[in-house]
């Protein structure tokens, strides 16, 4: 009897720690993937740090370990990113790499974070399919300049669609990982931190949890002394690691 309560303590005690485990099952189709090694990198402390890492072997890798807190990763090959952002969350999340496509599904909010990244790949596309059609537009025979102004009209209304759907989802999510991961997507770009009105508008209403996000704190606290300079503005001296005076000379001489 006593054997197999002491059981029953040890399963209860296994099933606990795995209550909150997170399994990554992966497949690749992609020939260059196989024999390399995979890292889950995050950044952390201003640096980006690994997570977890694995080899692919036939096609196939798996990332496991106890989850502290949910969080933003990248998947890299080596040192190299393979662009695909996932959240490591409790449950089995899968993988599927492809040549034409890459897909992280299985779990909440990769679900909710790779539809919003279909979305945004059709807004590109159609973005990428207005130099095809100006080309087509070229061998019809149609002016230049009438071709400009059909164009540009639809470029910016997708603009507008893109501009649209990433404030609407960092909203949606100012309080998951989802929202300060996207804004650090949306920023990531930028040569240094700048203050757009995208930026702006999603600062003025946004949640004290989403301004409190390490990444989103540093980034909007840079972004506002670096516009402080170049309004002329005297700050204290840049701390280590920020924009330098001859950087904002740089940038106010157009370089």
């Amino acid at each position: 009897m006593r054997k197999l309560l002491y059981l029953f303590v040890v399963l209860t005690g296994f099933s606990s720690c795995c209550s909150e485990c997170y399994s990554i099952q992966g497949t690749s189709s992609v020939s260059s993937l196989d024999g390399s090694k995979l890292y889950l990198k995050a950044v952390q402390d201003k640096e980006v740090k690994n997570i977890d890492s694995c080899e692919v072997v036939h096609g196939k890798f798996e990332f496991s370990g106890a989850l502290d807190t949910t969080m933003m990763v990248n998947l890299f090959m080596d040192d190299r990113p393979l662009m695909m952002p996932l959240v490591l969350e409790k449950g089995e999340i899968i993988v599927r790499i492809d040549d034409t496509s890459r897909k992280v599904s299985g779990t909440p909010l990769n679900e909710i974070l790779y539809e919003f990244i279909d979305q945004h790949t059709q807004l590109s596309n159609r973005m990428n399919e207005l130099s095809h059609r100006e080309s087509q537009m070229l061998l019809d025979g149609i002016d230049e300049h009438d071709i400009s102004n059909v164009l540009s009209v639809e470029a910016d209304r997708i603009a507008e669609e893109e501009d649209s759907l990433v404030t609407n989802f960092i909203v949606d999510n100012f309080d998951n990982v989802l929202g300060p991961g996207v804004f650090m997507m949306l920023t990531a770009g930028y040569q240094y931190p700048i203050l757009t009105p995208q930026i702006e508008h999603l600062m003025s209403i946004a949640t004290e949890k989403f301004k409190n996000d390490s990444y989103v704190k540093e980034y909007y606290k840079v972004a506002n002394e670096i516009q402080a300079k170049l309004q002329g503005i005297e700050q204290p001296a840049a701390p280590s690691g920020e924009p330098s005076d001859s950087l904002i000379q740089s940038i106010l001489n157009g370089q």
